[in-house]
């Protein structure tokens, strides 16, 4: 018998079985993938996120993989641009966007090397429960049979379509419309780190990440989905062409390096996030918007608060276990909610023009610009940049 299983091995799941395993708990860690396949995703790390690899002793084995860090951001909209770097936190003030292949590798493997164990290509297609309906493990199919493990506590970390919380019913707690449909492509010899452009229904961005190539995303609003996807490429050049000129002419005459990745299903919600035997991290509990680009972090901080909360009680106390899951749930909502909101106000692709003149004000201070940049990483709330140097420039 396990003390934890951990369903789904990415950047929340590969975490949590890491630290549950260097707390010396006997830890199964599953995914339906191959080890060091790619996802879907936006790479950004931002500081906080890259806090928590340091505090995990990973972050140099990140950086030994020729990612480079992002320590410097522009950012521009209307007649403004912002160009500058974070204060950071713990010391960390470069965000990092590598390349899932290369990051969700890295932490399976400190995982394994914390004494986990690892099963890829492992489907899991249903849960096991005692008399009283408490999740007590899992069962699937590896390898083509079936299989069937126990555990004191079953950890869904199998993203936003998460399996885990399908078969237990985990209820939407938070839920709110789909906002944006975002394409992106990598693109070599584009130099870049962190770059950022918004309009009137549109968003862009470029950030840099391993080998010379600068991933560069366009968001564009929800109802304009059907349409984009009947042309994908073209659109995205041109919502690129009309938002970040300057940018579009630096990608003219290239191609990108792999095929044009897109979704249009970019959820937002909270899901319940524990119940008896069960606990829900990453985005299997929290989803958003990408345009903000925080689901690694938040991963991040979930795992480190679930362990906190409850890798001390995986013992034969389930009541204590579950209640202690009941505040990693209070803790996840209170911590995550303020960069929700923020991230459902960005993804309306609406600059209003009180944001335009508060950010006039922030372009003249260099001070103000790094707080204003620590807001974008998820550092400080959006009331951090009420200085009163701030109050005087408005």
């Amino acid at each position: 018998m396990f003390d934890a299983i951990v369903v789904g091995a990415r950047c929340a799941g590969a975490p949590a079985a890491m630290l549950l395993a260097r707390g010396g708990h006997r830890v199964l860690l599953l995914d339906k993938g191959a080890f060091g396949s790619d996802t879907l995703s936006t790479h950004l790390i931002h500081q906080p996120g890259v806090a928590a690899l340091a505090r995990w002793d990973l972050l140099d084995t990140v950086r030994a993989t020729g990612c480079p860090p992002l320590d410097r951001v522009s950012y521009e909209v209307a007649d403004i641009r912002l160009e500058g770097c974070a204060r950071g936190t713990e010391g960390q003030r470069a965000g990092y966007a590598p390349r899932r292949h290369v990051l969700d590798a890295i932490l399976v493997e400190a995982a394994v090397a914390a004494g986990a164990e690892y099963r890829e290509r492992c489907a899991v297609t249903g849960l096991l429960y005692d008399e009283t309906g408490r999740v007590i493990g899992v069962e699937g199919r590896h390898d083509g049979r079936p299989f069937s493990e126990r555990a004191r506590l079953v950890i869904g970390a199998d993203g936003m379509r998460s399996t885990v919380a399908g078969l237990v019913d985990a209820p939407y707690t938070v839920e709110d419309p789909r906002l944006t449909c975002a394409y992106y492509a990598y693109w070599t010899d584009v130099p870049a780190t962190l770059e950022l452009y918004e309009r009137a229904g549109a968003w862009v961005a470029a950030v840099a990440t391993h080998d010379r190539a600068t991933l560069v995303l366009a968001y564009f609003p929800q109802s304009r989905f059907e349409e984009v996807r009947a042309d994908a490429f073209d659109a995205y050049l041109e919502q690129i062409r009309t938002t970040a000129p300057g940018l579009y002419t630096r990608l003219a005459g290239r191609e990108p390096v792999e095929r044009l990745r897109g979704t249009g299903d970019q959820r937002n919600f909270f899901r319940q996030a524990a119940g008896p035997g069960w606990v829900l991290v990453g985005d299997s509990g929290h989803h958003k918007d990408s345009i903000t680009a925080r689901g690694i972090s938040d991963a991040f901080l979930q795992v480190e608060s679930l362990v906190k909360h409850a890798g001390g009680l995986l013992g034969d106390d389930p009541e204590k276990l579950d209640a202690a899951l009941k505040e990693y749930g209070k803790d996840r909502d209170s911590a995550l909610a303020p960069g929700y909101e923020a991230t459902l106000g960005v993804a309306q692709l609406t600059p209003h023009e009180q944001r335009l003149s508060l950010l006039r004000a922030v372009r003249q201070d260099a001070e103000l610009t790094s707080i204003y940049f620590d807001t974008v990483a998820g550092i400080k709330t959006a009331g951090a940049l009420y200085t009163p140097k701030l109050l005087a420039l408005l």
